[in-house]
Formats: C-alpha cells, sequence, structure tokens
C-alpha cells in the first residue's frame, strides 16, 4: 500500500507547484524512500512544465541542505568502483551513517537510455534501510555527472543522507567537472598501472583530494609498487592547499582491506577543509560554477530556438559537414548575424 504521506504520483499530487513542493518536502523529511525517487525523477525530467515544481521543491528544502558530506569517487572502467562503493557504503551504515549514491551510468547514444548496472553490483546497499542507491543516465552532460546531479544531491541532503556519494561514468578528463560538485574527490587506480606517465591522467589527479589503488587482495607486490609510483608522480603536482600533500593508500572494495584508512583519511580532509572556511569556499565556487554553466546551457538553447537563427545554423552545420566551410568560419558567420539583432 501506498504510503499517504509520499506522493505516489503527478495524477495524485496536487496541481499546485507550491503545495506540490510542500507534500514532497514533508515527506522527504519523514523519510519517505519513494517520495525521494519521485523527486528526483521530477527533477531530471527535460520537460518545461516540469521546471515550476522543481523550482519550487528546491526553495522549499533549501533550508535543510548542505550539512552532509558531498564525496565523489572516479576511475577508469573495471577499477570496482561499484564494488568499492558497495563495501564502503555498508561500513558506513555499519556506524550509523545514511548513505546515498548517485551512480551516474553511460547513456546509450542509439536510445539515450541508461545502462543502470550499479544498483545491480551494489547488492548489500540496495537492501540496507540506511541506504539509497540512484541510477541515472548521464546523457550528454560533461564530467561524468547527470544533469541533475547537484539537485539530487540538494534532495538526498533534505532527506537526510549525511554521506552522498556520486560515482561518475569514469570517461577520462572531463571526470575532472564533478570535482566541482563535491567536498572531497577521490580518485581510484589499479595496482598494475604501468609507469607514471601511463598510470596518471595528470587532469584528474590535479583536482584529487585522496587516491587509493583498489583491488590490492589481487597482487601485493603490484600494489605496493603502484602505491609508491602514485606518491613520487604526485610530488610533481603543486597541491591546492599547502597542508594537505595528496594521501595515497591501498583498499580492496571487494575484502573490505583498507577502507577504514580511507574513511580515516576522508575525515582528515574535511577537518583540513573546516578550517579558515576552506569548505565554504570550495562550495561557493562550486554554486557560482554551477550557475554560469546553466547561464550558458540556458543561452545556448534560447539561442538555438530563435525562428530568425534556425535555418542559419542548420545551414552551417551542413556546410561544416560536408567539409564546405571550416567550423570558426562557420560560427562567426552566425555570430556576425546575431550581432544585427
Amino acid at each position: 500500500m501506498t504510503d499517504p504521506a509520499s506522493p505516489s504520483s503527478d495524477a495524485a499530487a496536487p496541481k499546485s507547484a507550491k503545495a506540490w513542493a510542500q507534500q514532497t518536502a514533508r515527506a522527504l523529511k519523514a523519510g519517505h524512500r519513494a517520495a525521494l525517487g519521485q523527486a528526483i525523477t521530477r527533477v531530471e525530467s527535460l520537460r518545461p512544465e516540469h521546471r515550476s515544481f522543481t523550482h519550487a521543491l528546491l526553495a522549499e528544502i533549501m533550508p535543510d541542505t548542505g550539512r552532509a558530506l558531498r564525496l565523489g569517487i572516479t576511475g577508469v572502467p573495471g577499477v570496482g568502483k561499484s564494488t568499492f562503493i558497495d563495501g564502503f557504503g555498508s561500513a558506513l551504515t555499519a556506524q550509523g551513517h545514511k548513505v546515498a549514491v548517485l551512480a551516474v551510468d553511460p547513456s546509450s547514444r542509439r536510445t539515450g537510455g541508461s545502462i543502470l548496472g550499479d544498483k545491480t553490483r551494489m547488492a548489500r546497499l540496495a537492501v540496507d534501510p540506511s541506504a539509497f542507491i540512484r541510477p541515472s543516465p548521464a546523457g550528454e552532460a560533461l564530467g561524468g555527472g547527470g544533469r541533475a546531479t547537484r539537485e539530487s544531491i540538494l534532495l538526498c541532503e533534505a532527506a537526510g543522507y549525511d554521506v552522498i556519494i556520486v560515482e561518475t561514468v569514469g570517461v577520462g578528463q572531463s571526470e575532472t567537472l564533478v570535482a566541482d560538485m563535491v567536498d572531497c574527490f577521490l580518485v581510484l587506480m589499479l595496482p598494475n598501472a604501468g609507469d607514471e606517465l601511463q598510470g596518471i591522467k595528470k587532469g584528474v589527479i590535479e583536482v584529487a583530494d585522496i587516491l587509493a589503488v583498489n583491488k590490492s587482495d589481487i597482487d601485493d607486490k603490484a600494489t605496493e609498487r603502484a602505491v609508491g609510483t602514485y606518491r613520487n608522480a604526485l610530488h610533481i603536482l603543486t597541491p591546492e592547499f599547502a597542508d594537505w600533500g595528496v594521501p595515497v593508500t591501498a583498499c580492496s572494495g571487494e575484502t573490505g582491506a583498507g577502507l577504514e584508512e580511507v574513511w580515516r583519511l576522508i575525515e582528515q580532509h574535511q577537518a583540513m577543509m573546516q578550517r579558515d572556511g576552506r569548505r565554504q569556499a570550495r562550495r561557493a565556487r562550486q554554486q557560482v560554477g554551477w550557475f554560469r554553466a546553466l547561464i550558458h546551457d540556458g543561452l545556448m538553447q534560447a539561442f538555438r530556438a530563435l525562428p530568425e537563427m534556425a535555418g542559419r545554423i542548420q545551414e552551417a552545420e551542413s556546410a561544416v559537414r560536408e567539409g564546405r566551410l571550416p567550423a570558426s568560419t562557420a560560427v562567426d558567420s552566425i555570430l556576425q548575424h546575431l550581432r544585427r539583432f
């Protein structure tokens, strides 16, 4: 039976955006998981008529956000992110934490749909009453994060989750953009990563707060070599904070070895970030960056929707596709026309 305090569907929800937002916010605070899932679905919706509901809900819950640890976890495909999060998250819930996992899945290029396999690889967390897992398709979003991931973080915080984990796609240097939505960025590495140049993606490592060599149970000697390699390589990078040299540790999501040490490092990092208002300053920068990105996206959508520009854009794209114009010339032509408005 559906809990009456939880909005079960669009049809059952009040027609007013404000009324729906108030009802949903109450359900979130009461811990109704179904309400959280439905709220995230609404936030992810691309339908214009849903935006007023999203804005009303975010305004309603903002006083109840901002107190959770926002943890980003990335790593190349095959590094064992999902297995690590399953073990790591289960260890945290055993300590009394409430853990939400926003697992951003790769999207199908043909359908736009998501593989959504992470939940099946987090067997323990999937049935843990103190955990919430939300697989979401990455879509066209850069940085390995879904379009509405930031808003989903706020919803999870309002629902009382005190550790929010964002598991990213693992697609290369664009992953660094995910660091702009979390308090701590954990990069998982493989024990057989090769030499320093092969094993380290500088763009990712530059924004890492902690490195962990996962799958340490496979080969002790390879893991030890990898830890040493990454520590040596990090010496060539300038840390964000002089009092925080990026630590490197080893762990195994499969056996649980080293997970306690990973959490200890995260706690140390957060204690450091609390000094001198560093975490607050980082979050402020992230919010401004988010604002600018949304402005950029909104302007692009409005620009492409102008009747006067739609035909010109289509013609320019055809010319670029057929090799009749270089992209830079086509763009300059369109912008010159736009300036006449």
